[in-house]
């Protein structure tokens, strides 16, 4: 069962944030983000396994280890936002008590989400909501921990996606944001072939489409790098902000806090 408010991912203010190919604005961009993710959702789990040999599994189990003493308070309030077919859900569920307070799992692409839903099912302590990450249908103040894994960079303003974060995230909140980044030297070297040639053939060949992997390259290019989005979660309200690097810089962890100051 799967609850509803706005699917847009439609930001209000001008800023960086994802542009897949043929979009001219935020609109544009939200649109075809979120249809891109319906169209792969069928083999999206396949898709993301086989693509990075299952090292995407280390990497949730991380970082829901990271967040291990706000997840194992039974009363703690939490979203995990841009949840795809849930697996950063069930990593953090795992890591919950009991009894637990449910962990909200949202995303604005039905299809996606709705494979979320059969997973939080079988397992339980997870609320699937399809809900756009920069409109949150959430208290300010109301949450204890958001995640999200691969999602944010698919953000239309990833400005304003950091500031709704912080909105609803009361003050001590924290924020997890798991995402690729571009490694550097002879192993970053080895990753760009990888990444650019090697992964859009295999996700052509499994999902016969072309659009959403070569999307995915060119996203994580165009998307900031760690110091440019630390200084952006600064800017936003967040303090004791950090980047961790998974597996020699190909992904990382962003951490921040929400700050009682005034964000800038």
């Amino acid at each position: 069962m799967l609850a509803k408010t706005t699917a847009g991912g439609i930001g209000t203010a001008a800023g960086s944030g994802a542009a897949p190919d043929g979009t001219v604005d935020e609109h544009s961009a939200a649109t075809a983000v979120q249809a891109m993710f319906n169209s792969i959702a069928p083999r999206y789990d396949l898709l993301n396994h086989v693509l990075s040999a299952n090292i995407d599994r280390l990497w949730w189990r991380r970082t829901a280890r990271r967040f291990r003493e706000v997840l194992a308070r039974p009363e703690a309030a939490i979203l995990d936002i841009c949840c795809g077919t849930g697996d950063m859900t069930m990593a953090l569920l795992r890591q919950r008590p009991a009894g637990a307070r449910p962990v909200i799992a949202a995303d604005f692409a039905h299809e996606m989400l709705a494979r979320g839903a059969r997973k939080f099912e079988k397992h339980g302590g997870a609320i699937a909501l399809e809900a756009d990450a920069l409109r949150l249908p959430m208290r300010p103040g109301s949450l204890d921990l958001v995640t999200t894994a691969f999602g944010f960079r698919n953000l239309a303003n990833y400005r304003d996606g950091l500031r709704e974060f912080r909105r609803v995230l009361r003050p001590g909140g924290q924020l997890g944001i798991l995402d690729f980044s571009e490694p550097d030297g002879l192993i970053g070297n080895v990753y760009q072939v990888y990444f650019r040639r090697v992964l859009p053939a295999i996700g052509r060949l499994l999902c016969g489409q072309h659009g959403p992997y070569n999307y995915l390259p060119a996203s994580v290019s165009k998307f900031p790098s760690p110091d440019e989005m630390l200084a952006m979660m600064r800017e936003a309200g967040f303090r004791e902000v950090s980047w961790t690097p998974y597996t020699f810089g190909i992904a990382g962890l962003y951490v921040g806090t929400h700050s009682t100051d005034e964000a800038a």
